[in-house]
């Protein structure tokens, strides 16, 4: 009760819902590629199994906090003193990038593969076993990559509230909004092969970024957001060019 009657709680409530979202973004375009190699009717599906994983690993490392934040001490020193923190960013950034750099490859080379929404080829050939292997390699790339995502948040939120309750509130929340814009957001990137491979340009630059933090530099998130949110508005205006220069249908 003395939570719902404070001020500097509910505060602390919308900051940090709104930092999980923006946090987030990652989580929904990797899970979105991951998803884009099943069926189109099974991708929906696919991408709330992985947010509602990825809600489950955020709140158990906020669960386990105490563990979390020893993740910040000294294991060893190799040129630089290392954490367990730092090893996860190093390996996650390293696997975040080999990933995302073999979907560019695939996207570019084998696009038939990654088909649009009106020339449905490659799904329906896959059999039922297929489809459930995928998905369970799915998860389980969505746990690993989602712990590595989610460390800064977990010990930045630490920071910013007193109290276990508004952070696990704040990760819920923010999952649901996730959630709720899952369909529409996944659409759009498997929609467009050129917003796919920036997306995946994306979690390149994620990945490096992970590394970059793992060796001890720093580098703003904000300033990564800011570059892929200028090149989306420039391909969102080319799509926009690119409609309105196709001729009309005649029936």
């Amino acid at each position: 009760m003395e939570l719902l009657t404070s001020a500097d709680a509910w505060i602390s409530l919308l900051v940090l819902t709104l930092m999980e979202v923006v946090l987030g973004i990652d989580n929904i375009v990797f899970i979105t590629i991951l998803c884009g190699r099943l069926p189109r009717e099974r991708q929906l599906r696919a991408r709330r199994i992985g947010l509602a994983v990825a809600l489950g690993s955020r709140i158990l490392l906020l669960l386990g906090i105490t563990w979390v934040m020893r993740l910040q001490d000294t294991l060893f020193e190799l040129v630089r003193p290392w954490s367990g923190k730092d090893l996860i960013l190093l390996f996650g950034g390293l696997f975040l990038v080999y990933k995302a750099t073999k979907e560019i490859y695939e996207n570019v080379e084998n696009p038939g593969e990654h088909h649009a929404p009106d020339t449905d080829v490659a799904a329906p050939a896959m059999t039922a076993e297929a489809v459930g292997k995928l998905m369970r390699a799915i998860i389980m790339q969505v746990v690993v990559l989602d712990v590595v995502f989610s460390l800064d948040s977990v010990i930045t939120a630490v920071g910013m509230a007193e109290h276990l309750e508004v952070m696990v509130v704040a990760v819920i929340l923010a999952v649901g909004i996730m959630m709720a814009f899952a369909g529409p957001i996944g659409d759009f990137v498997q929609n467009h092969a050129s917003v796919r491979v920036l997306a995946l340009a994306f979690l390149v630059l994620i990945g490096v970024m992970l590394m970059v933090e793992a060796t001890g530099g720093h580098v703003s998130k904000g300033y990564i957001y800011s570059a892929m949110g200028f090149s989306l508005l420039v391909e969102v205006l080319n799509l926009r060019r690119k409609a309105r220069e196709q001729p009309p249908a005649h029936g």
